[in-house]
């Protein structure tokens, strides 16, 4: 087999199979912590990024697609892109909101939407890194080292994407944060929803990641999305009317922002393409 390939294959088996693993060394061990604090949550947030930098040192990958360089100042539009493109698709998508109904935000307060924001910024830095290093550090640049079509290479990364994030929602996320994200939507729902928002959101950060040829562009957009989307519902700044909500909320679960976001992608695609012939 390929060694891009069979290199490709093991990350992913990992960032599929890791949280599964994650689970049954909670139950064999018989955790009492908090499961988001547990060893078995520990496995599924580093094992994928783990394995992607040891095939990088003894698998033959190599470092020179891992973008851990910050590409600056010759990149610094990237990074302005990265801060800014989420909270203008996430504010536009509020307004239209509130003006069809679609939410309610009553409870919203700025200065405490902006003290969550800041604490959100500091409690998701390490998980955010682990991820972006596999999905933007790892299994984007070596798809597009495989000759991969750059579409088929984000759609790839966003379905595995989507599938490391089901041990979180069925076992490791608290079930009184879970029944927030949830509202109305039963888990399933919710799930078939994310995975439709995976394609557009994938779509923008791994065309950013080729543009900056960095996995730091990828981290900070992350870290934005998480900061500006995760209190709005969390801490009640907003409430979700019915099934326009859920197709117009501000969030990045939200249809249309993601659709917003994939717009801008498919944008960024059009250019990096315009820019390589």
């Amino acid at each position: 087999m390929n060694k891009t390939i069979r290199n490709i294959i093991i990350v992913a088996f990992f960032a599929i199979g890791g949280g599964w693993l994650g689970i049954w060394l909670n139950n064999v061990t018989g955790n009492t912590q908090p499961t988001m604090q547990s060893l078995g949550a520990l496995v599924w947030l580093i094992s994928p990024a783990l394995v992607g930098l040891l095939l990088r040192a003894f698998g033959g990958d190599g470092w020179k697609d891992s973008g851990l360089g910050l590409n600056l100042p010759s990149g610094w539009i990237w990074y302005l892109v990265a801060i800014l493109i989420y909270p203008l698709a996430s504010f536009l998508t509020f307004m239209l909101a509130l003006s069809i109904k679609a939410i309610s935000a009553e409870s919203f307060s700025e200065s405490a939407y902006i003290n969550a924001i800041i604490f959100i910024l500091g409690a998701s830095l390490m998980k955010n890194i682990f991820e972006e290093f596999v999905w933007r550090g790892y299994l984007t640049p070596r798809l597009d080292a495989a000759k991969i079509h750059p579409l088929l290479n984000h759609a790839i990364v966003g379905v595995i994407w989507w599938v490391w994030h089901l041990p979180y929602y069925y076992y490791f996320l608290d079930r009184t944060q879970l029944a927030t994200y949830l509202g109305n939507s039963s888990l399933t729902i919710f799930l078939l929803i994310a995975l439709i928002d995976m394609f557009p959101t994938a779509l923008l950060f791994g065309e950013l990641r080729l543009l900056s040829k960095s996995v730091w562009t990828g981290f900070i957009l992350h870290e934005i999305i998480n900061a500006v989307s995760m209190p709005l519902l969390l801490n009640a700044f907003i409430k979700l009317n019915g099934t326009l909500g859920t197709i117009f909320s501000p969030t990045n679960d939200g249809i249309f922002t993601s659709l917003l976001l994939g717009a801008a992608g498919w944008m960024l695609y059009q250019y990096r393409m315009r820019k390589s012939t």
